[in-house]
C-alpha cells in the first residue's frame, strides 16, 4: 500500500510540477522574446515619460500595446496594480523538491544509491543530496559576484563547474539520480536568482520610485544578468527532466559527459533563438548543436554482442533464473520489491513469453546501458548481463 500511495503522490506532484514549469518557462521565453522585439517609442511624449521601448502585437482576438519603462514613468506615478512574475518559479521549485523527496529520498535505497558506485547509507546519501544543491547555489552566487564584469568568463566557469559537479555526482549516486541532481542544482540556482536577486532588486527600485528618488539602475542590471543565465539554463534543465525516460543517455560509463555535451547543444539552440529575436539568424549555432547531438548518438550507440558460431548456444533455461532473480521482483504483475505497486513502464518479465517479447527492452536497459536494475539493487553481475546479451544476440529462443 505504501508504494501505491507514493505512486499517487508522484503522479500528482509531477503533474503540478510540469504545469508550473510550463508557466515559468513560458513566461521567461515570452519576456525574452518581448525584450528583444521592442522598438523605440513612436510618440515623443512616451519617450519623455520614460518609455524605453514598445511593441504592438495581436493574440487571442485582440491587440496589445506593450511599453517598457526602465525606471518607471517620469511624469506620472507608478501604478500600484503590479503583477509580479515569481510564483511560477517558486511553485516549480517546491514541486520539484517534493518529487525529489518522494522518489529519491523516500526511495533512497532503490533510486538514489547504487552500491556498485558507492556504498552509502540512505541517511548519508540524502545528506549529500541536500548538500550538493545548497553548495551549488552558493558557489554559483559567489562566482557571479566576483566575475560580474566578465560575463563570457563567468559563463565558461559556470559551465565547467557544472560539468565537474556532474562528474562528481556520477561517482556518488546512481546514474539516473546523478542526472536529476544536476538538474536540481541548476533549477535551484534559477529559482534562487529570482528569489534573492531579481525580485529584491525590483523591489528596491520600486521603493525608490515610490519615494520620489531616482532609482539606482544596478539592481536591475544584476537581475538582468541572472535572468540571462536562467534563459540559457532552461533547455539543459528540460532535457534532464525527460532524461529518465532515456537511459541510453545516462546509463553508460560516460553519462556525465553525455550530459555535458547535450547541455551545450541546448545552450546553442537557445542562443540561436535569442539571436533570431533581434533579426540575427546564425545557422552555425543550430548546425553546431546538431553536430554535437549526432556525435553523442553515434558514440553511445549500443554494441550488441555477435552470435558467433563458436560460442555455445544460450538456452532459455540459462537466462530464466537471472531474470527471475534480478528483474522480476519489480517487473511482475504484482511486484515484490518494496516501493513498487506496479511494474515500471508496464514491462512484465514473469513468464517466458513476456521475457522474449521484452528482449529489446532488456538489451537496452540491462545490457547496453546498465540502467537496470535500478541502482543495481538486485546485484546483477557483468557475467549475467553478458549471458543475457548472448541469448538475445542468438535470437532470444525459448527452447
Amino acid at each position: 500500500m505504501t508504494g501505491y500511495v507514493l505512486d499517487w503522490l508522484n503522479l500528482l506532484v509531477r503533474w503540478f510540477h510540469l504545469t508550473a514549469g510550463i508557466a515559468w518557462i513560458g513566461a521567461s521565453f515570452y519576456f525574452v522574446w518581448l525584450d528583444n522585439h521592442l522598438t523605440p517609442p513612436a510618440k515623443q511624449e512616451d519617450a519623455a515619460n520614460g518609455v524605453s521601448g514598445e511593441l504592438w502585437s495581436v493574440h487571442g482576438g485582440g491587440f496589445y500595446h506593450n511599453q517598457k519603462y526602465l525606471t518607471g514613468p517620469t511624469n506620472e506615478p507608478l501604478t500600484h496594480d503590479l503583477h509580479w512574475f515569481k510564483w511560477e518559479a517558486y511553485s516549480t521549485w517546491f514541486s520539484g523538491m517534493a518529487m525529489l523527496a518522494i522518489i529519491y529520498w523516500a526511495g533512497a535505497s532503490t533510486f538514489l544509491i547504487d552500491k556498485t558506485v558507492l556504498d552509502l547509507s540512505p541517511a548519508a546519501a540524502i545528506a549529500i543530496s541536500i548538500a550538493s544543491i545548497i553548495v551549488g547555489w552558493f558557489v554559483y552566487d559567489i562566482l557571479c559576484r566576483v566575475l560580474f564584469e566578465r560575463p563570457a568568463l563567468l559563463g565558461g566557469v559556470i559551465y565547467v563547474l557544472l560539468v565537474l559537479a556532474s562528474y562528481g555526482l556520477f561517482h556518488v549516486f546512481g546514474a539516473r539520480a546523478a542526472y536529476i541532481h544536476v538538474g536540481a542544482i541548476v533549477g535551484t540556482i534559477m529559482v534562487a536568482n529570482v528569489l534573492f536577486i531579481i525580485i529584491p532588486g525590483q523591489r528596491k527600485m520600486l521603493d525608490q520610485i515610490r519615494a520620489g528618488q531616482k532609482p539606482d539602475p544596478r539592481p536591475g542590471l544584476l537581475g538582468k544578468v541572472r535572468s540571462v543565465h536562467n534563459t540559457y539554463f532552461t533547455l539543459p534543465v528540460l532535457f534532464i527532466m525527460i532524461s529518465n525516460h532515456y537511459p541510453m543517455t545516462y546509463g553508460g560509463p560516460y553519462g556525465w559527459l553525455v550530459l555535458a555535451v547535450l547541455s551545450a547543444a541546448g545552450v546553442l539552440v537557445r542562443l540561436f533563438f535569442v539571436r533570431s529575436h533581434k533579426g540575427k539568424i546564425v545557422p552555425a549555432l543550430l548546425i553546431s548543436a546538431t553536430v554535437l547531438i549526432v556525435i553523442v548518438a553515434i558514440a553511445i550507440a549500443p554494441r550488441t554482442p555477435n552470435a558467433a558460431t563458436n560460442v555455445a548456444t544460450v538456452p532459455f533455461t540459462a537466462i530464466a533464473p537471472i531474470v527471475a532473480q534480478r528483474c522480476a521482483a519489480c517487473h511482475a504483475a504484482h511486484p515484490t520489491q518494496a516501493g513498487f505497486s506496479a511494474p515500471p513502464q508496464g514491462v512484465m518479465l514473469d513468464t517466458p513469453e513476456r521475457i522474449k517479447a521484452a528482449a529489446d527492452h532488456i538489451e537496452q536497459q540491462a545490457i547496453a546501458t546498465h540502467a537496470m536494475p535500478l541502482g543495481n539493487i538486485t546485484h546483477m553481475t557483468d557475467d549475467e548481463r553478458a549471458t543475457l546479451g548472448r541469448w538475445i544476440a542468438q535470437g532470444a529462443r525459448l527452447q
